[in-house]
């Protein structure tokens, strides 16, 4: 999933970077938005499920609450210093045309790390001594802290907008930056942490006694789910009853969430059913190896599409000169994937080879 994830990514950015601008009302550039919408709620669903089976194996060696909720904790605010980082460098690469207001700004990256700081959180409140009833407790409470974001979302957005906070501030809430409306472009917790808190209860149901057992089903109900969420999604759109007083589907509505979580539940069913029965794992897949370093995919890609080394003329190409960047994009980052798998599997052999050295890591 994540490397579908990298290649919805490669391919909005590449059209939004490259393509001229008369070309940006054809249907291929619709497509390709459309596409767009997907990646970022799948690297933060995926978040909250990666989250989710790290901590139950360390519940399941017998790990103190306290030093569970440490040692995730510790990781989302590494992720969180990698977002300022990266800000950072797009500033110092990028300083003659980018404002130093960017340097605040609220990126995917910034979100993935609060998500997991506010997951190792909640894990911790709903920690037991018996792992059952800690996994219950936890979905129990990931799924409420998701609706309970998701339903904060609008008037976040517009009735009860947090104006005295300073802007830096108020954007982790609703992604308002340096203008005056929140910006559906950026990631503030409110929608955004709702998909990692969805992502920890399907994580912790993945984990469980009766998914082990019941494998397929299981992958084939959350997919039925998926469908449901969609369609309760719509129906509640054309409901006449309106919660908020400011209605805006698109961007701040619990029930766009909703589809959207549907659309996550289903695209994780097929993609179960694509590794178990399709042709996902019979001999190298470029999908997966993307998947197991996205991290420095995503980081990479972004200066050879958006910044100083864009390896095109930015808004100067055509359809067809754009895709063949594309592909090179895409060869050129699963080159990097393979190289730093390449260097794990060795860092791995000198570790075990010389106990006593401390070996570098990527």
């Amino acid at each position: 999933m994540r490397g579908l994830a990298c290649l919805l990514m490669f391919q909005t950015h590449c059209y939004d970077s490259w393509l001229r601008p008369d070309l940006r009302s054809t249907r291929l550039y619709g497509l390709s938005q459309l596409g767009g919408t997907l990646p970022a709620p799948l690297f933060i669903f995926l978040a909250g499920v990666s989250f989710a089976l790290v901590n139950e194996k360390l519940r399941e060696q017998g790990l103190a609450a306290g030093a569970i909720a440490r040692q995730t904790i510790r990781r989302g605010a590494e992720i969180f210093g990698l977002g300022i980082l990266f800000r950072i460098q797009e500033y110092a690469l990028g300083y003659k045309w980018v404002p130093r207001t960017d340097l605040l700004r609220v990126d995917v990256l910034n979100i993935l790390g609060l998500s997991m700081m506010l997951m190792g959180i909640l894990c911790w409140l709903t920690a037991v001594s018996n792992v059952d009833s800690a996994r219950s407790r936890t979905i129990i409470a990931a799924l409420g802290t998701a609706v309970a974001v998701a339903m904060l979302t609008p008037p976040l957005w517009t009735t009860w907008r947090l104006k005295f906070l300073p802007w830096p501030i108020e954007s982790y809430i609703n992604g308002v930056h340096t203008f005056r409306e929140p910006q559906h472009w950026l990631f503030p917790i409110f929608p955004w942490s709702a998909f990692a808190f969805v992502g920890l209860a399907v994580g912790l149901v993945v984990f469980s006694d009766y998914a082990r057992r019941n494998e397929a089903r299981l992958f084939g109900s959350l997919g039925v789910a998926g469908v449901a969420a969609i369609g309760l999604s719509m129906a509640f759109d054309a409901s006449p009853i309106r919660l908020y007083a400011v209605y805006d589907y698109w961007h701040s509505n619990p029930d766009f969430l909703m589809l959207r979580c549907g659309v996550l539940l289903i695209i994780l069913s097929l993609v179960y059913a694509w590794c178990r029965w399709g042709f996902a794992e019979r001999g190298f897949s470029p999908v997966i190896q993307l998947g197991r370093s996205s991290l420095l995919v995503y980081w990479v890609h972004i200066e050879f599409v958006y910044g100083r080394f864009s390896i095109l003329p930015k808004r100067g190409c055509s359809i067809t000169m754009a895709t063949f960047g594309l592909l090179m994009v895409f060869l050129a980052m699963l080159a990097l994937s393979i190289l730093r798998t390449h260097f794990k599997k060795r860092v791995k052999v000198l570790r075990a080879d010389s106990p006593g050295v401390v070996a570098p890591v990527l």
